[in-house]
């Protein structure tokens, strides 16, 4: 039996299709009778060449056309051409009846693109609505984190502020505390020498009365002078004792002025701590900004932004422009045609 099919010709993976007469018992490939026309529906042209008269000779004489041929020979009208020449219709009738049939065809095409046009314009609006929900949602959701922290913070700053006022109280109390058992001690030390004076000052006169006032002349003289004898010896020895408790006891200050100056140095201020919060917190703040105006992803914009900046750009420089979460069917068709590319 004689068939109307495709002959596939080409590459890989990009072929194109002879229409040919061959016999159904021969291979795809193989021996062909004639060849009618060229199919191309992978280029961009979609190429599409017949010889109609040829077509409809093999048509009268039985050949039938397989099922791809035959939606080819149906979209260009030749299968209703047939028809109309079997209804033993003149040629003029023909080419009118042919000529209504292709503007009607293509009125229902309008038709159909502008139907797609209308729906892919309503779905892009309703992919910007949500959009637009999810930024409003996710606006207020860090205005209420904002908000908690800022509380938080505040909160803490009262607390230090209220620890530094107590802190600086109990300082101020601690002199004048001192300062009372200074003078309560002074005190105490006056009383004690005032009693001690008048006994040392009692002994003596009894002793001098005592004693008869020539051999207690005499006596004193002579203490005197073995007194003075063992002063002179005793001095020197007395003051090198005085000289190194005195060494001692400034070497033992100078120890403890750097450990004091020390904790001085390590307990901050109330100023200095807040100061040091402000820059940190502007250390934080900085490389956010950055980072923000460092990329920018398709989330980030409407759909048909985001559509605009994928076809516009080269294809290095969107390498993470689409993240994994974005749920947009326009926007992932756009970046899908760019791969394609």
């Amino acid at each position: 039996m004689i068939k109307l099919r495709l002959q596939r010709k080409g590459r890989k993976k990009r072929p194109f299709y002879h229409i040919v007469v061959a016999d159904s018992r021969s291979p795809r490939d193989g021996r062909i009778i004639e060849r009618l026309g060229r199919f191309d529906n992978i280029s961009e042209n979609q190429e599409l060449t017949y010889d109609e008269e040829r077509i409809i000779h093999w048509l009268k004489i039985g050949a039938q056309p397989s099922d791809t041929v035959r939606s080819i020979l149906r979209k260009e009208g030749i299968l209703y051409k047939m028809h109309l020449m079997r209804w033993g219709k003149s040629d003029e009738e023909i080419e009118a009846a042919l000529e209504e049939w292709k503007q009607n065809r293509e009125a229902k095409a309008g038709e159909a693109e502008t139907s797609r046009k209308a729906k892919q314009q309503e779905i892009l609006k309703a992919e910007e609505q949500e959009f637009k929900k999810q930024r409003e949602e996710k606006a207020a959701a860090k205005e209420l984190e904002k908000k908690k922290k800022d509380e938080a913070e505040a909160k803490a700053a009262e607390e230090a502020e209220k620890k530094e006022e107590t802190a600086e109280e109990e300082k101020a109390s601690e002199p004048e505390v001192t300062k009372e058992a200074d003078t309560e001690a002074k005190a105490a030390g006056q009383e004690e020498k005032a009693e001690e004076k008048p006994e040392a000052k009692a002994e003596p006169k009894t002793e001098e009365k005592a004693s008869e006032p020539e051999v207690a002349k005499e006596a004193e003289a002579e203490a005197k002078a073995a007194g003075e004898e063992e002063k002179a010896e005793e001095k020197p020895e007395a003051k090198t004792e005085v000289e190194t408790e005195a060494k001692e006891e400034k070497e033992e200050e100078k120890a403890s002025e750097p450990e004091v100056k020390k904790e001085e140095k390590t307990e901050p201020s109330a100023e200095e701590k807040k100061e040091a919060k402000a820059e940190k917190s502007e250390e934080k703040e900085e490389p956010k900004k950055e980072s923000k105006k460092s990329g920018s992803v398709s989330t980030d914009m409407n759909a048909n932004e985001a559509i605009d900046h994928i076809k516009n750009t080269p294809l290095e420089k969107l390498e993470g422009f689409v993240p994994k979460d974005e749920e947009r069917v326009t926007v992932q068709r756009a970046w899908e045609s760019k791969q394609a590319e």
